[in-house]
């Protein structure tokens, strides 16, 4: 029991030493939680992201409690002899102040949360990890027309969602309005193609249809607007240099929409190919003298 007493004498005499010896006790015990609730799986899922990130954060708060109750009649001298370097100091870390209120903000407004689909700037991925100061996200390449990810992982400081909104794209998870543009140099009337083209485009929908009708009504009846429907859409409009620019828009499993969107740029190219090809056209009369 004296040892005991010894000890803990020797470390209050010696804050230092304290305060190493909690922030490594403390950073062993997050490890090992975060080792078991990983558990030996190669993907983790987004509730196991969730409570990854509540240890981090839990963690912190503790060692921050801690310390500052360890330190506090040090903190409360230094606090009131150094009033005006603390005011330079908070001008000086004004960006951290901004991801700190970011966090804030982002909690407050219920913006995201671990496993949804956002855009900030022109950056856009899945989210993996928040905490006061930073958003971690596995970056999707949107931008280029696929929804894979690209193997990057992206470190957002909160102070960004001050700067840029904040695009919750979590219904593109499962289904998505994916468009696409095909150019048709030539001036031709393209017009008698699309209800065919519409036709096999609804054939290679059909196994998903019914599930796309539903899926469609939740999201307009969580975002209480007026969506276009599932069914294609199919427009034309003009280039720079004259030529029609032919927009199709699907509504379709995000996985599949890269592969959908070849299919139907086959079909378009077959019957182009049909009915404007040289050998497909009336031939003239032909007078020889």
């Amino acid at each position: 029991m004296d040892n005991i007493t010894l000890a803990i004498d020797f470390l209050v005499a010696h804050k230092f030493l304290l305060t190493l010896l909690i922030i490594v006790l403390i950073s062993l015990t997050k490890r090992l939680i975060i080792t078991r609730i990983r558990g030996d799986v190669a993907f983790l899922s987004d509730g196991q992201r969730k409570w990854m990130s509540r240890t981090k954060n839990s963690t912190f708060f503790i060692i921050v409690l801690v310390l500052f109750m360890l330190w506090q009649t040090e903190i409360s001298k230094f606090a009131l002899s150094v009033t005006a370097i603390a005011i330079a100091f908070v001008v000086a870390s004004k960006e951290i102040i901004l991801c700190f209120t970011g966090s804030i903000q982002r909690a407050s407004s219920r913006s995201f949360v671990i496993g949804d689909w956002i855009e900030v700037g022109k950056i856009c991925g899945e989210v993996i990890e928040h905490n006061l100061m930073a958003t971690v996200i596995q970056e999707i390449d949107l931008h280029h027309g696929q929804y894979h990810f690209t193997g990057k992982t992206a470190t957002l400081p909160n102070s960004m969602f001050f700067t840029y909104a904040v695009k919750n794209l979590n219904f593109m998870k499962r289904y998505v309005y994916h468009s696409f543009s095909i150019t048709v140099v030539e001036f031709v009337n393209l017009y008698p193609l699309f209800p065919s083209l519409t036709q096999q485009i609804e054939q290679h929908c059909e196994d998903f249809n019914e599930v796309a009708k539903r899926y469609n009504s939740i999201i307009e009846k969580h975002a209480g607007v007026d969506l276009p429907g599932n069914e294609p859409h199919i427009h034309v409009n003009s280039g720079p240099a004259g030529e029609q620019v032919v927009h199709i828009m699907i509504f379709c499993p995000t996985e599949r929409a890269i592969h959908l969107e070849q299919l139907i740029r086959e079909d378009f190219m077959v019957a182009y190919h049909r009915a404007f090809s040289p050998a497909s056209a009336t031939p003239h009369d032909e007078h020889t003298l």
